[in-house]
């Protein structure tokens, strides 16, 4: 079948290569628009064109407290999960889900109240996916 669908649970495992971060939840979100990553400590040196943040936080098991950079990032204006608009710095970079990788952009947040770390939206499931609801981590199964 040509351009098939890969049917997902509401929760997929995740690997971030270029970032060093591997295994991380992700909470499939086909409400939202734009996908999301948990940072912290998130600051831009405007002079240089610089943004730097951490993943994730020391609450988190795969925290690592390494800083990391970007050159290439913008700013948008992402509705919170409460509706608030909320100014964020978007990057993108690459995501394996299951067996392929795909680059897209993500907005970061603090999401320590949020139960897990990544939310994917519909800029990386549209056209993809098929999300199942009633299952979880079906990629891993498979794999």
């Amino acid at each position: 079948m040509k351009n098939s669908k890969i049917v997902i649970g509401r929760l997929e495992k995740v690997h971030f290569p270029e970032l060093g971060m591997f295994d991380i939840d992700a909470k499939i979100d086909s409400g939202a628009y734009t996908s999301s990553i948990h940072c912290h400590d998130i600051w831009e040196n405007s002079d240089e064109n610089t943004l730097f943040f951490k993943l994730l936080d020391p609450s988190h098991n795969d925290y690592n407290e390494k800083e990391l950079k970007f050159n290439n990032y913008s700013k948008t204006v992402v509705k919170s999960s409460t509706g608030i608009p909320e100014l964020r710095y978007k990057i993108k970079t690459k995501i394996q889900i299951g067996k392929k990788t795909y680059t897209t952009t993500f907005t970061l947040t603090d999401r320590a109240k949020m139960r897990y770390p990544v939310l994917l939206g519909r800029v990386v499931l549209n056209k993809r996916f098929i999300i199942d609801v009633s299952q979880k981590y079906v990629l891993i199964l498979k794999n």
